[in-house]
Formats: structure tokens, sequence, C-alpha cells
């Protein structure tokens, strides 16, 4: 079948396979994006029930350093806002590669149709 397809099809069959590819990726993205922000919660939602002054560790590389209740939740509030903004992103990247997806897709059929 690819020997009959004509040069454009070829070049949009093939942006078709990047946009896919592009679409796998940006996924990838989002589920680990969304596990980091379920963790980073979920470690805020701990420390919200922590004593005040509990001692408490932070990994730093492969050490593990004291520090305070208040610089803790203070990390973990940049963290939530930061993988907040990054999903948002995210999002809107995969909704761009969705709709070129779609209208590749359409321009595709209407080439093999006329041909």
């Amino acid at each position: 079948m690819s020997e009959q397809l004509t040069p454009e099809a070829r070049e949009k069959l093939e942006n078709l396979q990047a946009f896919q590819s592009k679409a796998q990726q940006v996924t990838v993205q989002k589920h680990h994006a969304e596990a980091q922000l379920a963790e980073n919660k979920s470690a805020l939602s701990v420390l919200s029930k922590a004593e005040k002054d509990a001692t408490l560790y932070r990994h730093v590389g492969n050490l593990l350093v004291e520090t305070d209740s208040k610089s803790a939740e203070e990390d973990l509030n940049q963290r939530v806002e930061a993988l907040e903004v990054r999903l948002q992103t995210l999002n809107k990247q995969s909704e761009r590669i969705q709709k070129q997806f779609e209208t590749l897709q359409k321009e595709i059929q209407e080439i093999l149709n006329i041909s």
C-alpha cells in the first residue's frame, strides 16, 4: 500500500505517526505528574496531622536531613503548585496535539478517498 501512496500522503502519515508518539509521551508525563501531585498532597495531609514540634526529615540526595514543619510545608506547597501548573500545561499540550492529530487524520482520509 505504501508504494501506492503519493509523497504528500506519505508525509502526512509520517506526521500522523509523529503526533501519535508525542501524544503518548505527553500522556506518560501527565501520569507521572499526577502521581507526584497525589504523593505531595498526601504528604501535606500527613504533615497537617503531625504535631508541630515533631521531628521531620527530608531527602537530600541519598541523605535524610532534619527539617522543621514550617519549611517542609512550604516546600510541599511549592511542589504542589508547580505540579498543578505543569499538569495544566500538559493538558493544553495534549488537547492541541489531539486536535492536530484529528485534522491530519481527516486530511489523510480525504487524500485516500480521492486517490
